[in-house]
């Protein structure tokens, strides 16, 4: 005879968010505003804020007071890129007008923009801290 637990199974967690610990929340938020992102002006004074992304997901920052106050211990990574995010334009031109504006509002370029072998146009810069943003479009 087998039996069978009455149990309820949990269902599969959902992907919903991907956070991120930044040191200046107004600084990271302006460049992320420059990337089309929408998120109120407000929040730059908050511990945390949230913007809705297509599809539902979520991009969710917190300052590293926020993160100290969930874990005491927390530090910064230490080298390396602790997050990379990916922002396709309208196309390969897209790629080379936003890397120029962002550029030139002063935030670091870590890769010019290229065309790459897997068939996009590519580049990437870096947020205020060093979280690497890539920017890409299929290439015609």
């Amino acid at each position: 005879m087998t039996t069978t637990s009455s149990s309820p199974t949990p269902s599969a967690p959902r992907f919903a968010a991907i956070g991120m610990v930044v040191a200046d929340m107004a600084a990271a938020l302006a460049f992320y505003r420059r990337l089309g992102l929408d998120i109120p002006a407000e929040a730059d004074r908050a511990p945390h804020a949230e913007a809705e992304l297509p599809g539902g997901l979520r991009l969710m920052w917190d300052s590293y007071a926020t993160a100290r106050a969930v874990d005491p211990d927390w530090t910064p990574p230490q080298g390396g890129t602790p997050t990379g995010l990916a922002f396709e334009c309208a196309d390969p031109a897209g790629v080379d007008a936003v890397y120029a504006d962002l550029t030139a509002a002063g935030y670091k370029g870590e890769k010019p923009p290229w065309d790459a072998f897997w068939g996009q146009r590519y580049a990437v810069v870096q947020d205020p801290d060093g979280h690497g943003v890539d920017l890409f479009a299929p290439l015609p």
